[in-house]
């Protein structure tokens, strides 16, 4: 007597291949829903697009923001649903801290720049150089420094290893800056006073920084940035790929990849 094919064991019957499917989907779901709550509670990747933090980040790094060092707020959820107002578990940052957060004239854009004010801090800049609370920031010169940017061009300039004053008794923090001229507006400004519930924010690459030393309503004047716009504080390169050529040129991706600046500590 001949067998068929489902008898002979050769093909899966069709409740099988149903609870194949419905596995794969459950497993899929399941993975979506733990990358959800990583990204949302523990830390999320951000590519850094522009020169404002040069050096101490590049165009083209990778970066990691941890989000339970300031608390949660809307913004650490993805697309920023208005469910509720202010932080929950919520921190001050350290002065000095480098952190993700939120434009204040656009909250679906992030930024990421380095914490310099903290509330009642006083601020300001004089002739090129930093003023904290009345005192000049300590900085050392470490000599020229040239780099390209984003639109492709050269910022030559002295680079600067500074010392914020630290904040919850912390430590002065050591950084390094790049200063291309010391005249202009946001090198001699009038003196900022930090509103409670705020932070003054600063990039690293003083003289092509859009930051809150810009108070107005235009483009790039950031402004006082609430606490609430924070997301995450960043202490770690992850990546780095300097794009000099076109993405589908893989014979270059070797060479463009910052090998140095994998898993790079920032500080």
């Amino acid at each position: 007597m001949q067998q068929t094919s489902e008898q002979a064991g050769n093909v899966p019957s069709k409740p099988q291949e149903q609870e194949s499917w419905v596995d794969t989907l459950r497993w899929f779901a399941g993975m979506l829903l733990i990358m959800l709550l990583v990204r949302t509670f523990l830390v999320a990747p951000y590519k850094v697009p522009s020169g404002s933090m040069i050096p101490t980040l590049q165009v083209g790094d990778f970066v990691l923001a941890t989000k339970f060092n300031y608390g949660y707020s809307r913004f650490s959820l993805p697309f920023g649903p208005n469910l509720f107002n202010g932080r929950i578990f919520g921190a001050e940052p350290h002065r000095g801290d480098i952190a993700v957060f939120r434009y204040t004239h656009d909250t679906s854009i992030d930024y990421v720049k380095r914490i310099v004010g903290l509330p009642g801090d006083h601020i300001q800049m004089i002739d090129g150089k930093l003023y904290l609370n009345g005192l000049e920031v300590p900085r050392k010169d470490l000599g020229h420094y040239e780099v390209v940017d984003e639109n492709g061009r050269l910022l030559s300039g002295e680079r600067y290893r500074e010392e914020l004053p630290g904040s919850g008794g912390r430590p002065p923090v050591s950084h390094d800056i790049l200063k291309l001229v010391d005249d202009g507006f946001a090198n001699n400004t009038s003196e900022y006073v930090v509103p409670a519930g705020t932070f003054f924010a600063m990039g690293d690459d003083r003289d092509d920084s859009a930051d809150s030393r810009f108070q107005g309503d235009g483009p790039d004047d950031l402004g006082f940035v609430p606490m609430q716009n924070l997301v995450g504080r960043t202490p770690i390169v992850a990546f780095s790929i300097d794009l000099r050529h076109p993405w589908w040129e893989i014979w270059y991706w070797p060479v463009e990849i910052r090998w140095g600046r994998i898993l790079h500590l920032l500080h």
